[in-house]
């Protein structure tokens, strides 16, 4: 998905092929990964943290200033319906209760009791035990640190509502036709997805709206973005691989051993990783997010259950 989505934004900002955007970024990423560690990871992504949040923030700027404000985008969003669409469906419609956080508790998409107590256990998961962040835990230089960097994640993470979200929203707004796209035959040849171009919507906003400068540096923190998951995700994996499976079956092993496997690990994910985009791209009708929720929905619960179990139950073992 964090490659797809990175594609996506070349794809619309340089209209190169889907698969050579893929295969750009991965060559990038797998080199620096593979040669650097986890100290280059880390490193990287820090110095990306700090492009990130500046472009961001700029494009909210820009956008909010596009749109006229909270209020305008309040007034104008209900409004953003393409032009063309079947009559009689509610598809290119937007939702009625687009601004309300705690949704319906019934009949919505995001019923707010399962918000509430539902996405507590995917949390628990990402946050206690995903081993992308537990890794970096680990790593830091005390307790303090460790705690100290998770408070300020913390603070960080309520930024995308304003920073990411919205800007989507005005995205629509300024572009109906594009990103609500309703029609099969029109969003095949707007994004190349007959599902939806909803994905599309961020990656317009910064090509569209703004100057040339700034969107070079939009593009270099969407491919920073992007490059600070990817190369956390395979130094993670080629961790679990090698310590949790290899090391298993190869008790005896030594560490040149584990590191060559480990690399050679890595480079096995990014090939599976590049056969899998056409799955993502049928299966998560245009909604990027949807198709994550989804998948992960399935995989969370069960460790989330294991860690808590570790946590309150004294005969719990790694066995």
């Amino acid at each position: 998905v964090d490659m797809y989505a990175g594609a996506l934004f070349i794809q619309q900002a340089l209209h190169w092929d889907l698969y050579i955007a893929v295969a750009g970024l991965l060559a990038i990423t797998a080199v620096y990964t593979v040669a650097g560690g986890l100290a280059a990871v880390i490193y990287t992504d820090a110095l990306q943290t700090f492009i990130m949040l500046i472009g961001a923030v700029t494009l909210m700027v820009f956008s909010f200033i596009e749109v006229g404000g909270i209020e305008g985008l309040q007034m104008k969003y209900f409004a953003a319906i393409p032009s063309t669409r079947k009559e009689n469906s509610s598809c290119g419609l937007p939702r009625e209760d687009a601004f309300h956080i705690f949704r319906d508790p019934i009949s919505s998409d995001l019923p707010w009791p399962g918000v509430l107590l539902g996405m507590t256990v995917p949390s628990l998961w990402y946050w206690c035990t995903d081993q992308v962040i537990v890794q970096r835990s680990l790593a830091a230089k005390n307790l303090s640190h460790a705690k100290g960097g998770s408070l300020m994640t913390s603070y960080l993470k309520i930024l995308p509502l304003f920073m990411m979200v919205m800007p989507g929203m005005i995205s629509r707004v300024l572009f109906p036709d594009l990103v609500a796209c309703a029609d099969t035959e029109t969003c095949q040849k707007i994004c190349g997805n007959p599902s939806g171009c909803s994905d599309i919507a961020y990656p317009k906003l910064v090509i569209e709206l703004l100057p040339v400068g700034l969107r070079g540096l939009m593009m270099s923190v969407m491919i920073a973005a992007l490059m600070s998951s990817l190369t956390s995700i395979f130094n993670s994996a080629s961790t679990i691989f090698t310590m949790d499976l290899w090391k298993h079956f190869r008790p005896r092993c030594s560490e040149w051993e584990l590191m060559i496997v480990g690399r050679v690990f890595v480079l096995l994910l990014t090939v599976v990783s590049i056969l899998w985009i056409p799955l993502v791209q049928a299966g998560q009708g245009g909604q990027l997010f949807i198709y994550i929720q989804s998948i992960s929905s399935y995989l969370q619960p069960p460790v989330a259950m294991v860690f808590i179990l570790g946590c309150f139950w004294k005969r719990a073992n790694e066995k």
